[in-house]
């Protein structure tokens, strides 16, 4: 008999931003798979079991979370932010489809968490508040020349640009990089947002301009979000600026 798998995001971080249902789903399952740190954020009981992996063996890991799920467990795979969002419930599905058919069989829930981007916009404003769309900067799973091609396509439509995954110990220079070719299409004061561990204790939001951008610190627990033609700072004496995106283009307005 078939078991469950639920893929679980548990968002940014405080578990303030764990849903209702994440929580039920968490509450139900016996057994428990993801990277380490975020395993670490659950409060287990006796009854149920952490299986930690390494960040980059998302497919074994879904591969093993299957096989448990298959074999009738309650089965938990945890994603940290939301988990169709870069994360494990894509790893699931392509398991899924190139797998066993047993694997068909079992029950799958995707709950959704509060991804990065969202989190960070929150805390400036709005600057999500007109087109956009979410990058990953990791060229572990594409190569560099399509990140490339993506980042300037994006730029020249004149969309904010979530930017994931900026920056690791094996790849410091890509954020860089990748802030230079955005660079080439969009104006030196474009706002754009730093936000590192939103919702944790070390929390940082950073409000700077693409020009001074490579100058900022990043990791891959930050989110940068690069604003567009539309993204406007508003200074505010003593407070950190506001940031929003205008909700229609000049033209429309006329």
């Amino acid at each position: 008999m078939s078991g469950r798998l639920a893929v679980i995001g548990l968002g940014p971080g405080d578990d303030a931003y764990l849903t209702a249902e994440a929580r039920a789903e968490i509450a139900g399952a016996e057994m428990f798979y993801g990277y380490a740190p975020y395993l670490a954020r659950l409060a287990l009981r006796g009854d149920q079991t952490a299986h930690a992996s390494d960040n980059r063996a998302e497919l074994s890991r879904a591969e093993a979370a299957l096989t448990a799920a298959a074999a009738g467990a309650r089965v938990a795979v945890v994603s940290g932010g939301d988990p169709g969002v870069f994360a494990m419930a894509a790893a699931v599905c392509e398991a899924i489809d190139h797998g066993p058919a047993a694997w068909r069989e079992v029950e799958i829930a995707v709950v959704p968490g509060i991804t990065a981007m969202l989190a960070a916009a929150a805390r400036v404003g709005a600057p999500l508040g007109h087109d956009f769309c979410a990058l990953s900067l990791s060229d572990n799973l594409k190569p560099w020349d399509l990140v490339c091609r993506r980042l300037r396509a994006a730029a020249d439509t004149g969309m904010v640009i979530a930017l994931y995954n900026p920056a690791s110990r094996a790849r410091p220079w890509q954020l860089v990089e990748a802030l230079r070719t955005l660079a080439a299409s969009l104006a030196p004061d474009t706002p754009v947002i730093f936000a590192r561990a939103v919702g944790r204790l070390d929390e940082t939001v950073t409000v700077t301009t693409l020009a001074a951008a490579p100058e900022e610190p990043a990791d891959m627990a930050t989110c940068v979000i690069v604003g567009g033609p539309l993204t406007q700072r508003i200074e505010r004496p003593g407070r950190r600026p506001l940031v929003y995106s205008a909700r229609a283009v000049p033209e429309a307005r006329q």
